[in-house]
């Protein structure tokens, strides 16, 4: 017969508040990415921005510094990126649905904001949270230009190349096709030049929760 579990009520109960005291202890937008402009120095950390982006940091903006005097904090507006714009010809920039301003900050020039991405030209389908907001690279895109950034149509993807196995991978493909098709003949097996899965942060992202969905949360 199987032993129940006993409830550990009151160890529950410590768990969830100290889960609790952590999060309400966690710096701020505000404070974690507050910068001292004289030093250069964010006073959260004690780092110091890379020399490179002092110019940056002086004659750009960061998004919440746009958002922050606009209307509706410039929901439904079109922002890009100072890199962006030098490193692509095509037209890549965010079109924003929400915005969570962080009301304790001094200017209200901290938060989180999410939108939907549209990169080099291809627009993606769903909404997500906005990263690097913090950098100064940001651009608010004029209303008589958004028009001309949503016409871009990208150009039609090339055709996947393919390129035949080594010979010893090659006569293993072989060999399983045969054992499975019995007597119906084999077909050449080629290795396709492209890659099905990019890798960015939602990819480990969504793999880690698929691993503890698998494996379920340690208690």
């Amino acid at each position: 017969m199987v032993k129940k579990k006993r409830l550990r009520l009151i160890a529950e109960m410590a768990r969830k508040i100290r889960a609790y005291r952590e999060l309400k202890s966690r710096p701020r937008e505000s404070q974690k990415y507050a910068l001292d402009y004289e030093t250069m120095k964010r006073p959260f950390t004690g780092k110091m921005l890379p020399v490179l982006a002092w110019q940056d940091v002086r004659r750009e903006s960061r998004l919440f510094s746009l958002l922050a005097g606009m209307r509706l904090f410039g929901v439904g507006r079109l922002f890009t990126r100072k890199s962006w714009l030098e490193d692509h010809s095509e037209p890549s920039y965010w079109q924003i649905t929400k915005v969570k301003v962080d009301y304790t900050s001094e200017n209200m020039d901290h938060g989180k904001a999410w939108g939907i991405l549209t990169y080099k030209g291809k627009k993606e389908s769903e909404v997500k949270e906005m990263d690097k907001v913090m950098y100064h690279d940001w651009r608010l895109i004029p209303k008589h230009m958004e028009q001309q950034f949503k016409d871009f149509e990208p150009l039609p993807e090339p055709p996947v190349r393919y390129v035949a196995y080594p010979p010893l991978l090659r006569a293993m493909l072989l060999a399983q096709q045969k054992k499975a098709g019995g007597s119906r003949a084999a077909e050449e097996p080629v290795l396709p030049l492209k890659r099905d899965v990019l890798l960015n942060k939602d990819y480990f992202h969504t793999q880690e929760q698929e691993r503890q969905r698998k494996e379920g949360t340690a208690v």
